[in-house]
């Protein structure tokens, strides 16, 4: 199938493009700055809108996996206008161009379209966000159920893994650790840890298979940052003493953050073939990967 990636040069979307690329689909993989390594490359500026349509109409592709975004939240809380042009408009023009093509649309949302006052949200769960990333990202949602055309909606919950620059939860852990450096660490937030290759399969599957609605495809355990760092320790033999727990009312962010934006993934564990993953099983195959480069 011919492949469109927003965001190919992200986290997860350096791992999809690779993974597609592997699986001999035709791949066209969007960039902003950094040019990928793999696929076809195009580039696309989501803040200007009328870019999009000639860029969608030029490579006419049966599935568009829309991971581009403006994630930093304290920056979207201080940027609203361009959090909600990017996560939102974008993403509504884009699933227009996807609807006149015949396209299959994969929307990666994120956890945080939840408040964060239960655990282990459900894909029907209403959301409530608590900032303007997360309103910005469920404004992308809603946009998708004004539209007559086949899409799913994949929710994710603090992606790692290795990327040449970016480097999720874990690494930052072990690298600070590894320097004997101090870093405070919170006791009362609680996701759901996603590998991205585990990430990148769900996501694949999904548009393969081209699956309808929601679906929440993070990692398989709740966990709070805490006990996560912990993890890491234990697992690559660190000195705990330099974890210092912290709550999140103790820093000084611009955006509040949801305190438990941990995600269900019974629906994708029943559901798809690539389970989401237990933490413990994703640290391991992370650190092989982590020892290997």
């Amino acid at each position: 199938m011919k492949f469109l990636v927003t965001g190919s040069t992200g986290l997860v979307g350096i791992q999809v493009v690779k993974d597609l690329t592997k699986k001999n689909h035709e791949v066209y993989s969007c960039y902003h700055n950094q040019k990928p390594q793999h696929g076809n490359l195009i580039h696309l500026d989501l803040t200007d809108l009328s870019s999009i349509e000639t860029t969608i109409e030029q490579v006419k592709p049966d599935v568009m996996i829309h991971l581009a975004a403006m994630t930093d939240v304290d920056g979207c809380e201080a940027q609203k206008d361009l959090a909600f042009l990017i996560n939102a408009q974008a993403t509504e023009k884009l699933a227009k161009q996807a609807a006149l093509q015949n396209a299959f649309f994969v929307y990666v949302s994120t956890d945080y379209v939840f408040d964060g006052t239960k655990e282990l949200w459900k894909e029907n769960d209403k959301p409530n966000p608590l900032g303007n990333y997360g309103k910005s990202k469920l404004g992308g949602e809603k946009a998708l159920g004004n539209l007559a055309s086949s899409y799913c909606i994949a929710r994710i919950s603090t992606p790692f893994g290795l990327h040449p620059k970016k480097k999720g939860f874990p690494l930052w852990v072990a690298e600070n650790l590894k320097s004997k450096k101090e870093i405070n660490v919170l006791v009362d937030q609680f996701t759901s840890p996603t590998y991205t290759p585990n990430l990148s399969k769900m996501l694949i599957e999904i548009s393969e298979r081209q699956l309808l609605g929601i679906f929440h495809v993070s990692g398989a355990s709740r966990i709070s940052r805490y006990e996560l760092a912990e993890l890491v320790c234990e697992k690559l033999n660190l000195d705990k003493k330099f974890l210092k727990p912290s709550t999140i009312d103790e820093i000084k962010w611009k955006a509040k953050r949801p305190k438990d934006s941990s995600l269900d993934v019974s629906n994708a564990t029943y559901i798809l073939n690539e389970k989401p993953q237990k933490i413990e099983d994703s640290l391991n195959l992370f650190i092989k990967e982590l020892n290997q480069n």
